[in-house]
């Protein structure tokens, strides 16, 4: 599944072709959507909210989430039936395999944009409240919650959990303050170094414990286990990881 980063990269490849301000000549595609009600409408925008790319018109915004195993072409095409396909003037945009939806309102009146952690208004005091809210929550369930951090997926979570040494299972209530204060710090941080690498196709050469069998620090094996709600994959060392634990549940 695509994190943050990846649909900040789409958007900058589609940014680039100036499509915003153009109008949508045809639109087709499996997608169970009203595909009329995109032709000859004007793009307003393109956005990305977490996981989520956003095309906006004035009065209603298309959504596209990639899922698990969604993926796009620009001005070239897969055999694959295409989810979407968007034709320009002079430009093609492909959706496969994704999630697509029209949402009868403005981006700006669905979307609170301080929660994403790519965006220029991400308010981490925010971040940081919504876990205080949630002191039972474990660790890797608080990096997955899209309501916290948008954008923030399993790359990021393993990661993100590692460079701060906190367990997976850590209960949020039970990490001192300064440290979940780093722990949010630390997932825009690293949300970023992902968005470098990625384009610089090293982003796995910098991997410090996702998918790795051994801890850097320790040099012991990692645990791999799946845990959380989502049963996400998590890779960590019992041994440079702490874990925070409340005393009552």
């Amino acid at each position: 599944m695509p994190e943050g980063p990846s649909i900040v990269i789409l958007k900058e490849a589609i940014d680039a072709l100036h499509l915003k301000g153009k109008v949508i000549r045809h639109a087709e595609g499996n997608a169970k959507i009203d595909l009329d009600r995109l032709i000859n409408q004007q793009i307003t925008d393109f956005r990305s909210w977490g996981k989520h790319f956003l095309i906006c018109f004035p009065d209603f915004t298309l959504r596209i989430h990639f899922m698990l195993f969604g993926s796009y072409l620009i001005n070239a095409q897969k055999k694959t039936l295409p989810r979407l396909t968007l034709i320009f003037d002079k430009d093609e945009l492909n959706f496969y395999a994704c999630s697509v939806q029209i949402l009868d309102q403005p981006a700006d009146q669905l979307y609170d944009w301080r929660g994403d952690i790519m965006a220029n208004k991400w308010d981490a005091k925010l971040a940081l409240k919504k876990l205080h809210e949630n002191p039972k929550m474990l660790a890797c369930d608080a990096l997955l919650d899209q309501h916290i951090f948008s954008g923030s997926g399993n790359i990021i979570k393993n990661e993100v959990l590692f460079r701060t040494r906190v367990h997976p299972m850590s209960h949020i209530g039970a990490i001192p303050d300064d440290k979940l204060k780093e722990l949010v710090n630390e997932t825009r941080n690293y949300a970023f170094d992902f968005l470098k690498w990625k384009k610089e196709n090293t982003l796995k050469k910098h991997w410090l414990a996702h998918t790795k069998k051994s801890c850097p620090r320790c040099n012991i094996p990692f645990h791999k286990e799946y845990l959380g709600k989502s049963k996400r994959r998590s890779y960590f060392c019992e041994s440079c990881q702490e874990r925070f634990l409340l005393e009552t549940i």
